[in-house]
């Protein structure tokens, strides 16, 4: 396997309000409802100080602020 890691499935009860909110947001975003699930999880991971941080990736919005 490369350097990429490997995705795990997991069932997942929520709320219906909580769910369709979370698709709004994701559609506003131009992000699958997965993705935005899993970016919200990983942001507040972080803010939690529990989970590791990763060498920033640079995006083309920081690129364009270097310049």
């Amino acid at each position: 396997m490369t350097g990429r890691k490997s995705k795990k499935s997991y069932p997942l009860r929520i709320h219906a309000d909580i769910l369709l909110a979370m698709q709004r947001w994701s559609d506003d975003e131009l992000r699958s409802l997965n993705a935005q699930i899993e970016y919200v999880l990983r942001d507040a991971l972080r803010s939690a100080g529990r989970l590791k941080e990763h060498p920033p990736s640079v995006t083309r919005v920081e690129a364009q602020k270097e310049k």
